[in-house]
């Protein structure tokens, strides 16, 4: 049995530049760091005394005889590229799907850790982001940015630069006092929204070409916010940062926001908060909020309504938690012998 842990991620600036139409062309970046939240993917091979020989555990359960009957994109096309068979695997969460940090990229991250860690092979974090990034955007053909898939495998505070060449990840060096304060003016609520980042993604790479102005700006911000984090400014600058980034975001797409989110943050906003976002594509999900932390009472009450998450930057990005291999050698045919 292999047992992966990949954490979600917050991304503060840059979003909706790491969609690769747009970097090929103008060049993208991105500020984010992972949290203490994590998805855990347990894969072993299934005892052959079954009528089916493949089992998939999510928000449902799945079986199979081949990877082409899965319903589940991920695990029928990672299934069928890794010339995985016989599997029984399972995937928990800490946070729900569809809102808003990454999940989607983390359990493929730890699904396809998982899945070298079965057949014996070593896959480092770049490796694990580039074949993350090819199986969703790739083989499933999902719309979306590459963010998700290197913030899950590299975990900690990272910029991301991406180009026609690829990603670059230059780890951003904070004190730990100043993340410690960072931390301690972050606070993240569940909207109890949920969308298909798909569906937003692909409306706004129909209007990039018409939001280049605005994209470029929102790449800017990454220098800005890394500034803010590694310099001497006034960490409440990085808060207002966030309210700028977020009014540009909801001008990219018509589903970015609606009235009620507009109304939640509007609501943050007068008790005391400096700024925030919706994480993701939007629509719905995990809303951040920069407060300071004399006003996080009031917050709180005027938000009372929604679910409060606190959470912890964590550093180290997807990991093998348990690894017990066994010897199940496959015969020509892809099956397994016995």
């Amino acid at each position: 049995m292999i047992i992966t842990q990949t954490p979600f991620r917050i991304s503060f600036f840059g979003g909706g530049t790491d969609f690769q139409p747009f970097f090929e062309k103008y060049g993208g970046s991105v500020l984010s760091t992972t949290f203490d939240k994590y998805c855990y993917v347990h894969v072993r091979h299934l005892p052959r005394f079954f009528e089916f020989k493949n089992q998939l555990t999510y928000r449902k359960i799945e079986f199979a005889n081949t990877p082409d009957e899965f319903e589940h994109p991920a695990v029928r096309e990672g299934m069928k590229w890794l010339d995985m068979h016989e599997l029984a695997i399972t995937h928990d969460a800490d946070l729900p799907s569809k809102s808003g940090l990454g999940s989607s990229s983390s359990f493929a991250v730890g699904l396809l850790e998982a899945f070298y860690a079965l057949k014996g092979k070593y896959a480092g974090k770049e490796k694990l982001a580039k074949d993350a990034i090819y199986l969703e955007r790739v083989l499933c053909n999902e719309a979306g940015g590459w963010q998700d898939q290197v913030a899950a495998s590299y975990g900690g505070f990272n910029r991301i630069d991406f180009s026609g060449d690829g990603f670059k990840v230059t780890p951003l060096v904070i004190s730990p006092e100043r993340k410690r304060i960072l931390n301690d003016h972050l606070m993240l609520f569940f909207t109890g929204f949920v969308r298909f980042s798909s569906e937003i993604s692909e409306a706004q790479i129909k209007t990039a070409e018409t939001k280049v102005a605005d994209l470029l700006e929102m790449r800017s911000l990454v220098d800005d916010g890394s500034q803010i984090l590694t310099g001497k400014c006034d960490i409440n600058d990085f808060g207002r940062l966030l309210d700028y980034t977020w009014k540009l975001k909801r001008g990219l797409a018509d589903k970015v926001s609606s009235s009620a989110i507009d109304d939640i943050y509007s609501a943050a906003m007068r008790n005391g908060a400096l700024g925030g976002k919706l994480l993701g594509a939007g629509g719905g999900g995990f809303l951040l909020l920069f407060v300071p932390p004399e006003y996080q009472r009031g917050v709180k009450a005027a938000l009372s309504k929604l679910l409060y998450v606190p959470f912890e930057f964590e550093d180290f990005g997807t990991r093998v938690m348990y690894y017990a291999p066994e010897n199940y050698p496959i015969t020509e045919e892809g099956n397994i012998s016995a």
